[in-house]
């Protein structure tokens, strides 16, 4: 009867570990390290004299890495009375989730849509973040990012990007 009782347990004890700041933290550490790997892992490393092109990103997804299985093994080994994920923590992902979501969009965006357009989606996408952000402030940010943006990379350091979409 207990051993029943053991393994119907089993379940929720492993998303409670699961759920602990740490270890998420660590095993994110270690998917973004993991990644980063796999991604540059046909470029020359070269060597400390002579660095090739992925000399630094692979040096750094290893120290990511050992960073994040220390963070992984000191969450795994917090007591068991460890406090889980509450509705609060999982809201402060807001700022994180929109705010990646907007840099990824602007990336994806500038070549098409141009300098003007993948801003405004840069700044509205990252304003969802903000939940006391005015309209007025955010289309005030929005146009000095790209005045100077403009005055910056186009006009000051020549560089090709486009200022509108080019349909």
């Amino acid at each position: 009867m207990s051993l029943g009782k053991e393994q119907s347990n089993s379940p929720h004890r492993f998303w409670r570990v699961l759920a602990r700041n740490n270890v998420l933290a660590g095993l994110l550490f270690i998917a973004v390290a993991a990644l980063g790997l796999w991604l540059s892992r046909d470029y020359p490393i070269g060597t400390a004299l002579r660095m090739g092109t992925g000399y630094v990103p692979r040096l750094l997804c290893w120290l990511l890495l050992g960073l994040g299985a220390v963070v992984l093994v000191q969450g795994l080994r917090e007591a068991q009375d460890a406090r889980p994920l509450s509705s609060a923590d999982v809201s402060a992902l807001r700022p994180v989730i929109f705010v990646s979501a907007s840099l990824v969009l602007f990336g994806l965006s500038i070549e098409r849509l141009g300098l003007v357009v993948s801003i405004l989606l840069l700044i509205g996408v990252g304003a969802v973040a903000a939940r006391g952000l005015r309209p007025l402030e955010t289309l005030a940010a929005a146009l000095v990012l790209i005045v100077l943006s403009w005055g910056i990379f186009i006009l000051g350091l020549g560089l090709t990007i486009p200022v509108w979409p080019e349909w």
